[in-house]
């Protein structure tokens, strides 16, 4: 893959990168050549990015022909938006309170070149930033508040080439140079392969939706199809643009990095799961109880509560009943009311965060189904037991965390009761042609639809223990084969 650097007038241009091609801005938007070029990294470090400038049209131009822009359309509208900057400024606290704590001031500007700053003390600081906001040279402009006693990000711009002052070149320059050495390295590692797949997972997350092994397995069946495979983490937000496709395997959230990774990667045109729509649908208990009545899928009786109608619930379910804060997910925000004192001060606690929550009927089981489906096709069934002396999978204590979980008995998908598998798949077609966790309840004879999720546990030793190796390779087909429908239709998945 060549690198580029694009420029306004290469002899204004201050540094010397070995091994780079300097080129002008108008050359590369006018000259056959440059549009005609494979694969390509273009560094548009034109003066000005502002919408129909020179500097928008290279990277505009660079991301309609193949290439990969830095910084992107997309980075360049983020670096406008100051929702975008407070965001920034949240998820980046930590790291901005310890950087920027010895200093003396009310402002500070912190200069980015490649992720680094001539200070050593900012590099972690700054190699969040340029990770978060894709461009080669930055200025973040921080403002401290007396009140919160804290620093904020208030502002974060490019730095044109000529602006970096004459001390700074020599660092620049170094750091350029280590910057595309490392990428030589990418590149000729991903050169071996057709496509890249980026999987997204938190490292430190103690109840993970897959296992280490998991994720090898994954990356393995990837690799034997031609697809190079990169465990990512929140920190490469803005490295997304480098691959085909992304796999978030990490627990997904609307007011969270994992919404905002999906639909990143849904507007660059990548193949994505959980796709934006699925997070959206299947995150909300409240939307999920409409979805099933709407379309008349037996599922517990279930009442959206609100404050006008609190006291109405025991009437309508009977006590016990199980109330459901929206976004609960793995067995947390989830309670069970067995008097009518607990149903009040658990439906008081809930209403605080949400102005509609669940309330359904209890339905006690020895175990839950739990149906896998993607490209609507079932890929595995399993029973998940209830905790030892308890009416969830899943026990915790008053904190949150985790003291028992229930077993669990994978079985063929050809042996599960066919009206279990039709009733799965008519949910989750309700939502999409996605990756999706389906949990039924089982009374009788009859399926009750509990609730469809995405971002379903895909566990080395437990769902897969029927198909095995094949169980990743047929998922790692489906991404394969978006992939290429999408290079052949130019089709958003």
């Amino acid at each position: 893959m060549q690198t580029l650097i694009v420029v306004n007038d290469p002899t204004d241009w201050p540094l010397a990168i070995e091994g780079i091609e300097l080129v002008a801005a108008r050359a590369y938007l006018t000259d056959p050549h440059y549009a005609k070029l494979g694969k390509a990294t273009v560094f548009n470090l034109c003066r000005y990015y502002r919408y129909q400038s020179i500097g928008y049209y290279v990277s505009l131009l660079a991301a309609a022909r193949g290439h990969k822009p830095l910084p992107d359309i997309t980075t360049i509208q983020d670096l406008k938006s100051q929702t975008i900057i407070r965001i920034a400024s949240d998820e980046l606290d930590q790291y901005i309170q310890k950087s920027l704590a010895h200093i003396r001031s009310r402002e500070f500007v912190l200069s980015i070149y490649f992720g680094h700053n001539v200070a050593k003390q900012h590099d972690t600081l700054s190699q969040h930033l340029f990770h978060q906001f894709q461009c080669p040279f930055l200025r973040a402009f921080f403002v401290y508040n007396e009140k919160n006693e804290k620093w904020f990000l208030q502002n974060i711009n490019p730095i044109p080439a000529s602006e970096i002052p004459p001390e700074h070149r020599p660092f620049v320059v170094q750091v350029a140079q280590g910057y595309f050495m490392g990428r030589r390295r990418i590149v000729k590692r991903r050169s071996h392969y057709r496509y890249d797949l980026a999987i997204l997972h938190d490292p430190k997350d103690p109840e993970p939706p897959s296992n280490a092994r998991a994720l090898q397995h994954f990356a393995h069946a990837a690799e034997s199809l031609g697809m190079n495979t990169e465990l990512i983490t929140r920190d490469d937000y803005g490295s997304l643009t480098e691959y085909d496709a992304l796999f978030i395997r990490e627990t997904t959230s609307v007011n969270h990095h994992t919404y905002r990774f999906s639909r990143r990667a849904a507007a660059k045109k990548l193949v994505v799961v959980d796709d934006p729509e699925s997070i959206l649908k299947c995150t909300n208990k409240v939307f999920l109880a409409e979805l099933f009545e709407k379309n008349h899928v037996l599922a517990p009786k279930t009442v959206i509560v609100h404050k006008d109608n609190a006291r109405e619930v025991v009437e309508q379910l009977g006590l016990p009943c199980i109330l459901k804060q929206p976004d609960s997910s793995f067995s947390q925000g989830v309670k069970k009311a067995d008097t009518v004192e607990e149903l009040r001060q658990q439906v008081g606690r809930f209403l605080e965060r949400s102005e509609l929550i669940i309330a359904q009927e209890f339905l006690p089981t020895e175990f839950d189904w739990r149906v896998g489906i993607f490209d609507r096709q079932p890929i595995y069934v399993c029973k998940y037991f209830m905790a030892e002396k308890h009416w969830q999978i899943i026990k915790r204590d008053a904190s949150g965390n985790k003291t028992d979980d229930g077993l669990f008995s994978t079985i063929p998908v050809e042996h599960a009761p066919d009206l279990l598998i039709r009733t799965a798949l008519k949910a989750a077609n309700l939502i999409g042609d996605g990756l999706y966790g389906v949990d039924i309840k089982q009374v009788g004879k009859k399926f009750f639809l509990i609730e469809i999720n995405d971002n379903p546990n895909l566990d080395a030793g437990v769902e897969d223990a029927i198909l095995r190796d094949e169980f990743y390779l047929r998922i790692m087909r489906v991404f394969l084969r978006r992939i290429e429908h999408r290079n052949e239709r130019g089709q958003t998945w």
